[in-house]
């Protein structure tokens, strides 16, 4: 039974996309990075925290820990190499998009896959280029809500399109869940679990 541990739609939606039968738990653990952790480390350890809390959670006490395949995801938008996370409101999310703007920042996802006999932890990283934002449309694009739950204040399957002529890598990635990886690692904790590892 695959379990995944986010309550994020996106992330829903491009499991669903690619043909896998899932249900969904989500994690509530502390997101803060720690001091001096770095972006790719980052995302990876909150990934494999958020699958590893929801795996112990539901495989406590039950005979389904052997079938249960739980996948944690977190991701993260950084500009030289600062993390930007979720806006905390308007004000951080113009911030956020006068950073963007007219540059090529990172996004990364870390993706970790926890079962009974194996953890699989990696992260994928897309490079995303913004057009220059004028201060009136970085304002209208707020206006609308869509940048405030997103890393980096935007979602490129939004509105925001309009901006990124082009991206280096996963388009999934960006929006969320880097599927390929996901299928890699969901194959080798299969290939383990089949061992007996």
């Amino acid at each position: 039974m695959l379990v995944l541990a986010s309550a994020s739609p996106r992330r829903r939606e491009l499991l669903t996309q690619a043909g896998f039968t899932f249900e969904v738990h989500p994690a509530h653990i502390p997101e803060d990075p720690l001091p001096g952790e770095d972006p790719i480390a980052y995302v990876t350890r909150l990934a494999r925290e958020k699958a590893e809390a929801v795996f112990a959670q539901l495989s406590a006490g039950t005979e389904t820990a052997a079938s249960l395949v739980v996948l944690g995801a977190d991701t993260t938008v950084t500009l030289d190499d600062h993390i930007l996370g979720k806006p905390e409101d308007a004000a951080d999310a113009a911030r956020m998009l006068r950073l963007l703007s007219g540059r090529t920042h990172r996004v990364i996802t870390g993706v970790a896959i926890v079962s009974a006999v194996s953890t699989e932890v990696a992260a994928e990283v897309t490079g995303v280029r913004f057009l220059t934002l004028a201060d009136e449309e970085i304002a209208a694009y707020i206006a609308t809500g869509e940048p405030m739950d997103k890393a980096g204040a935007y979602g490129i399957q939004g509105l925001a399109a309009r901006w990124i002529p082009r991206i280096e890598g996963c388009y999934f990635n960006v929006v969320g869940l880097p599927l390929a990886l996901v299928s890699t690692l969901l194959d080798t904790a299969k290939a383990h679990a089949s061992r007996g590892e």
